[in-house]
């Protein structure tokens, strides 16, 4: 039971927002009590924030890390009560902070999102633009003022704006990063290449602008599995006959074959590489490419008549 506790009481993961990332913070031995689903006080770079512990980080997850901070107190009733009345002034913030960029002619930023910290001591207001160069320290001075709290301006990208907003994806489901995508994973055309998907804009882009994240989810699995199906074009033996590739059916693991005139499902246990069976045949009666005329005489036979000719000629 020592070695158990022992374990559960070093590190713990915590959460500060739905589907935010997870902080690795200590829980001391005044805390070893802290539990899955708890909400804790803890002290961030931010001012108090308070989170919800998610796991026990084992030493071989967690990377090496100094100046690890403790948890300072579970969360009582008061600290959620006071996080929910916070949390209804965000939208009013919200709103102030946009008519203030108005007023300062603030004109190529969207502000998205008003958040509080559970006391109230600080307000961060979450906006995005394409205008690198934007300088909002005069807003962020005027909201101070108005708020008489401590307000972090914070540029966040397209994915995060999505996340943020919400709503349907193309599939007509609930956007996956508003509903369980804690981190975003780095997307490339080439995963939609090798699941065969269409490159036009309105089938590999999101709602956000950018490559769906979806992309990634089955790309290892297509990789592998294209690595033993034949590829469009080549010709195989089939059941049905000789045959060229037309379709790769990756999750299927099987390939659509014309025949004849005739289209059929081959499956990856039926097929026969007629193009690589060739080509090992031609080598294999083809002689040695280092003589002329093809004799081989290079081979390890020669080589052993080699040595009977030279040991009778010493003889």
């Amino acid at each position: 039971m020592t070695i158990v506790a022992e374990e559960r009481t070093s590190v713990v993961g915590v959460r500060f927002q739905k589907l935010g990332k997870l902080y690795h913070f200590k829980t001391g031995k005044q805390h070893d009590d802290v539990e899955p689903g708890d909400y804790v006080i803890v002290e961030t770079k931010r001012g108090r924030q308070l989170g919800q512990v998610i796991s026990f980080i084992s030493p071989e997850e967690m990377h090496r890390q100094r100046g690890m901070r403790s948890i300072e107190r579970k969360a009582n009733p008061r600290d959620m009560v006071m996080k929910q009345v916070w949390e209804t002034k965000e939208l009013d913030a919200l709103i102030s902070c946009r008519e203030k960029a108005d007023l300062l002619k603030i004109r190529d930023a969207k502000f998205v999102k008003a958040e509080y910290s559970f006391d109230g001591s600080w307000l961060t207001f979450h906006y995005t633009t394409e205008n690198k160069k934007l300088d909002v320290s005069r807003l962020q001075q005027t909201l101070g003022k108005q708020f008489r709290t401590k307000v972090e301006m914070r540029l966040i990208g397209p994915r995060d704006v999505a996340k943020i907003m919400g709503g349907y994806g193309a599939c007509g489901a609930p956007r996956c990063c508003s509903t369980f995508l804690t981190e975003f994973s780095p997307i490339s055309i080439r995963m939609a290449k090798a699941q065969g998907i269409s490159l036009s804009p309105q089938e590999i882009t999101g709602m956000c602008g950018r490559l769906r994240c979806c992309l990634v989810y089955e790309y290892e699995q297509y990789v592998e599995a294209r690595k033993t199906l034949p590829k469009q074009g080549k010709r195989v033996g089939t059941p049905h006959g000789e045959g060229k590739v037309r379709d790769v059916r990756v999750l299927r693991d099987s390939v659509l074959v014309h025949v004849n005139g005739e289209y059929f499902e081959v499956f990856r246990h039926e097929l026969e590489p007629l193009d690589e069976l060739e080509a090992l045949k031609k080598k294999a009666e083809a002689g040695c490419s280092k003589h002329e005329g093809g004799g081989c005489d290079c081979g390890a036979k020669r080589g052993s008549n080699k040595s009977v000719e030279g040991g009778e000629e010493d003889a």
